[in-house]
């Protein structure tokens, strides 16, 4: 008998990323279809994007979420806020804002403490929630991330998460390149996430570099509730097979990662 429980569960951990700068209309599109039809936990969606992924998802258990100053959160925390407002009256019900690095390593953190403060504070009023990401590629050290953690829950976003997936790095060699959720960054945010206020126990996103059912299933065993991911339909073929939904020699044809992380 197949294990139905486990591959829904497996699926409602995916947000499937649709954030690519390349990505056209009909890529964003054929992209909702494949979060419909594998029934993943969202769709994250450039903002633009938002009001068709809505009436495309219309209907469905797949939520529309979308991106705030993203990549590189380095919009004024006015236009975050006006952002968020925009997104969520055109559908979106999940939000991952991007903290502003450099006041993160400025260790500016009444300006980081309140900027999540008043973006969460405009998901309140909209009925949407909060995942705030780190970005944790730029962090060169745990004390960022720990001290985010704390922010976060002292604030009561519903979700920290890791990375953008385009946090590129110049290595010595000239070349650009980026880590996302690494198990070791995971483990020191799930140590460091607690209940905010109204007790909400904050919830711990991985974003980049999880292309697999057994990354999926490592991060999960670690208490991981979310992850942004591009390879979507290659994940929940391998969940298929693997926990006997589709016999396990039932070849997984032309089945291709999509653009992103």
């Amino acid at each position: 008998m197949p294990n139905t429980t486990l591959i829904r569960e497996i699926a409602k951990m995916i947000d499937h990323s649709l954030l690519h700068p390349t990505m056209t209309d009909a890529e964003l599109r054929d992209g909702c279809a494949v979060a419909l039809k594998y029934d993943v936990a969202s769709v994250c969606i450039k903002p633009y994007a938002v009001p068709m992924a809505a009436e495309l998802l219309a209907g469905s258990d797949v939520l529309v979420g979308t991106v705030i100053g993203f990549p590189a959160g380095n919009s004024t925390t006015a236009i975050k806020v006006a952002e968020t407002i925009q997104a969520c009256r055109d559908g979106a019900v999940e939000i991952d804002m991007v903290v502003n690095i450099g006041k993160v390593l400025s260790e500016d953190w009444d300006y980081v403490r309140d900027e999540i403060r008043v973006i969460h504070d405009a998901c309140l009023a909209h009925g949407a929630i909060l995942k705030v990401i780190f970005e944790n590629d730029y962090l060169p050290d745990n004390k960022y991330i720990i001290k985010l953690c704390q922010l976060c829950t002292e604030v009561g976003a519903e979700f920290v998460k890791t990375s953008t997936g385009y946090g590129f790095v110049k290595g010595a060699d000239g070349k650009y390149n980026y880590e996302g959720a690494t198990i070791p960054q995971l483990q020191v945010m799930l140590d460091n996430v607690g209940t905010g206020p109204g007790a909400v126990q904050v919830q711990v996103k991985a974003a980049g570099g999880i292309r697999t059912l057994d990354g999926l299933l490592q991060v999960k065993a670690m208490g991981v509730t979310r992850l942004g991911a591009s390879a979507t339909a290659v994940i929940m073929e391998d969940a298929y097979r693997r926990f006997g939904a589709v016999a396990h020699d039932v070849p997984m044809t032309d089945i291709q990662e999509g653009k992103g992380y």
